[in-house]
């Protein structure tokens, strides 16, 4: 992304605002989604995403973290939410469908996965979903939950061996071992 057309929304260019929401706007989606598992969710905390940011971009400091920045602000948006919605988050039937969608062949173990992910605390999934679907880097992560690099290094390492202690708990039918 340009830093230059992050700059000129930062002085009120609108048209630059709308661009830059237009090239983050599949990674918000697919962000939203996984944090409130519906359609038309997930679109109301995009757009709600991209008021607050509209509204608060003369404050970004740093026009470089702006993506960080942007998604910083979506999660917030989302756990806002789904808190008025008195929602759990990662759960609902919508997100399985869609998850199955996807190209991939183990699709038992896909389901396994986003089960097992719904049971882990909002820290951890939201560093498992910013680090293996987003792709994102530690330090990214650091500066979008605005919380120090080992902390996020704990909570990733945390998330994985709860994640595979679900897994491991379900046998090769899908089948919760007692």
């Amino acid at each position: 992304m340009e830093v230059k057309l992050v700059k000129k929304a930062i002085k009120g260019n609108e048209k630059a605002f709308e661009m830059l929401i237009q090239h983050e706007s599949e990674k918000l989606y697919r962000t939203a989604f996984l944090y409130v598992r519906n359609k038309e969710d997930a679109l109301d905390v995009v757009q709600e995403t991209a008021c607050r940011a509209f509204t608060s971009i003369s404050r970004l400091k740093n026009p470089e973290y702006f993506s960080t920045w942007l998604i910083r602000i979506l999660i917030h948006t989302a756990y806002s939410f789904l808190k008025k919605q008195n929602r759990f988050i990662l759960t609902g039937e919508d997100f399985l469908d869609h998850a199955l969608i996807a190209e991939e062949t183990d699709v038992e173990g896909r389901i396994d996965l986003i089960t097992a992910m719904a049971s882990l605390n909002h820290h951890y999934q939201t560093v498992i979903i910013l680090f293996y679907f987003q792709g994102q880097s530690i330090k990214m992560i650091s500066e979008t939950m605005d919380t120090p690099e080992g902390t996020v290094k704990t909570y990733l390492h945390r998330a994985k061996l709860e994640l595979r202690k679900l897994l491991e708990g379900v046998n090769q039918y899908g089948q919760k071992m007692v």
